[in-house]
């Protein structure tokens, strides 16, 4: 399934490049074509100019000649500027306010035109008369630039197809988080309910009150799952909490529970720092790059939770010392599906990316990672 995606994005891609291959080349023929008859068009108004000159042997006047008057009402879309050598002195055609401009604006122009097209001259028995330069008509300057507005045209059509899609695919993911955590929910909450009645029977029945304990404690975990599956099926409410003391519990409840050979470090502000949460769905998110840089230092190294605060931002970093992410996998480490343990489904981080930046419209990152020394996670909130 996933070769045959591919092999359709690369033909996708592939025929869009031969399309817009095939409409800059016929575009760049049409340009060049365009070009040549402006030119033609230019040489044939030279010639006019040279053969009134040979005709009327005197010195030439736009106003005595009415050929020349024709040959330029005849052009009405190409700007030109006609410099008459005798006299220095210039005449425009197709030119906005041609009249107003000063001499120095015309020899500007008079430099731009030349870098645009070769300029053409009238000679008569060997001699320059004129010299014209002229500029690109306007058609000529539209279909110069039509490459790239069909190119343009192309790129928000295809960011416009993309957006759809992921819009789309987000939307579906969105009801699918939903659905398998309210089924979740709902799948431990039958049996949390019959662990519960079956532990009043126990304490009835003078059962070691050491067993109750624990079993309640395991209970209690169920329902702190149970509740954080439901959030997350649904919009959570996010209530005023201290990020400090909420970090401090979740901190303490995985070093409780972990490892001996896990040696943790926690630099904590020693004061309160107040934001929006839902407290199980962030206590779960700590808990989820813990257990993440657990697995990644194969049960044995160092975990650091550290707690910073800006203006109007709080930031958490979560750092081990395990084995690292490769750069290229930074962003792909939060899509679901995408793990690198055997025996991963590739949902925490994914689910952790929903609850910080969906939920509490926060952000989560990888800060950095090298390999084989270890990974620093980062997740930032709005303070209040």
């Amino acid at each position: 399934m996933e070769i045959n995606t591919r092999l359709t994005r690369t033909l996708i891609i592939v025929f869009s490049m031969f399309i817009i291959g095939l409409v800059g080349y016929n575009t760049y023929l049409f340009y060049n074509q365009l070009k040549e008859n402006e030119r033609d068009k230019m040489e044939i108004f030279s010639k006019a100019l040279g053969e009134m000159a040979e005709t009327s042997n005197s010195e030439l006047g736009l106003d005595e000649s009415p050929l020349i008057i024709e040959v330029i009402r005849s052009n009405t879309t190409t700007p030109l500027i006609l410099h008459t050598l005798k006299g220095d002195s210039y005449d425009l055609s197709n030119i906005p306010n041609g009249d107003q401009l000063s001499r120095e604006e015309i020899e500007d122009m008079v430099e731009a035109f030349k870098q645009t097209n070769p300029p053409i001259e009238t000679r008569y028995e060997g001699d320059v008369l004129n010299i014209i330069y002229y500029g690109n008509a306007p058609i000529i300057t539209k279909v110069k630039y039509y490459p790239a507005a069909i190119l343009l045209v192309i790129m928000l059509f295809v960011g416009f197809i993309y957006f759809f899609y992921q819009t789309t695919k987000s939307a579906e993911q969105n009801k699918l988080w939903a659905g398998m955590a309210k089924e979740t929910a709902h799948q431990i909450g039958t049996p949390l309910s019959s662990l519960v009645g079956w532990t009043e029977i126990l304490k009835a029945e003078n059962t070691n009150p050491a067993y109750i304990s624990e079993i309640e404690k395991d209970i209690s975990r169920l329902q702190t799952i149970t509740e954080r599956f439901s959030k997350v099926g649904s919009k959570p409410k996010l209530e005023e909490r201290d990020v400090v003391r909420e970090t401090q519990l979740a901190y303490d409840y995985l070093k409780a529970r972990t490892s001996k050979l896990i040696h943790f470090e926690l630099e904590l502000p020693e004061k309160k720092i107040p934001v929006m949460l839902n407290e199980q769905l962030f206590g779960w998110t700590v808990e989820n790059l813990v257990k993440n840089g657990i697995d990644a230092m194969k049960g044995k190294g160092k975990i650091s939770i550290k707690i910073t605060e800006q203006s109007k931002t709080v930031t958490i970093h979560v750092t081990d010392t395990g084995k690292g992410i490769p750069k290229r996998d930074f962003k792909k480490i939060f899509t679901p599906g995408f793990t690198t343990k055997k025996r991963g489904w590739g949902l925490g981080l994914s689910l952790a990316k929903r609850i910080i930046e969906e939920y509490h419209e926060g952000n989560i990152k990888v800060l950095k990672s090298t390999l084989n020394v270890g990974t620093t996670m980062e997740i930032q909130l709005k303070r209040l």
